[in-house]
């Protein structure tokens, strides 16, 4: 499946789920020219207004927010550079801002259900927020098709976490749960593998055995790595072979290699 195909089943499906569920939420800020670009883009939520810096040089992302705010009517207000530093959260929101409805509040059934061959990333404690939108950034740019975040104890989708992964949080389905040890006992229910993630690991992730099937990839937080219950209730352990003397690597590193690693064998099985 190209690009172009990709892009538009996730977009269909993000439409199904965002019109099965509301959020309690009011409204979300999204932050940085790919990311506002993104969100219109993707259609699958409505953007209620875009907020602009004066002053700014121009560029292709740039006027295609403008042109794309026209097209849809979104309404384009410009602001004093002053102004708008005063309105945002990010460090650098790059000179756009974006109000939009909130994402859907998903579940771990909508994951899994009408999902062809699924793959998960399974987030247990994250709790910076630009480690976070790097790994939704590289789990969607692999190929994966759901994120599932826990309730408590986890940073949640901020302008910077929104920022960070440059769009790609309007592409993937992104569920939350009480609970991840719980979580995991359900998706063993659905019939998905759950694979830790761990440097204690005896099994290598090149070798793993299951990447064919329905998995999901579960990270642990930046400190302390997989929770005791976690790392109990995961049908597989396995880790990422380090050849030098630094111990281990961060979160957001482990994540985007464990999921282009699975990418690669999932592709390598297709092409034979």
């Amino acid at each position: 499946m190209n690009k172009r195909n990709q892009r538009s089943k996730h977009k269909q499906k993000q439409k199904n789920l965002s019109q099965r569920k509301p959020n309690s939420e009011s409204s979300q800020i999204v932050e940085g020219r790919h990311a506002v670009r993104e969100a219109i883009l993707a259609g699958t939520r409505k953007v209620r207004e875009v907020n602009m810096s004066e002053g700014l040089e121009s560029g292709t992302v740039l006027e295609d927010i403008a042109n794309l705010s026209k097209e849809l009517r979104i309404p384009l207000r410009m602001h004093a550079k002053s102004k708008f530093k005063s309105m945002t959260t990010v460090e650098s929101a790059q000179g756009v801002q974006a109000i939009c409805d909130p994402l859907p509040d998903l579940e771990i059934e909508d994951l899994v259900e009408e999902t062809e061959n699924p793959f998960i990333l399974v987030l247990d404690g994250i709790t910076d927020p630009g480690n976070l939108g790097s790994i939704i950034r590289s789990g969607e740019c692999a190929g994966a098709t759901g994120i599932l975040l826990p309730r408590h104890r986890s940073v949640r989708i901020t302008p910077t976490v929104s920022k960070t992964a440059q769009g790609a949080i309007e592409h993937i389905p992104i569920a939350t749960t009480g609970g991840i040890p719980k979580a995991l006992t359900r998706l063993k229910e659905l019939g998905v593998w759950t694979v830790g993630m761990d440097m204690a690991a005896d099994e290598d992730i090149y070798d793993l055995r299951v990447v064919h099937d329905p998995l999901a990839l579960v990270l642990g937080s930046e400190g302390r790595g997989l929770g005791r219950l976690t790392r109990e209730r995961c049908d597989l352990i396995v880790k990422i072979p380090l050849s030098g003397i630094t111990e281990s690597l961060n979160v957001g590193a482990a994540a985007a290699i464990g999921c282009f690693e699975i990418s690669r064998q999932r592709l390598t099985k297709v092409k034979r």
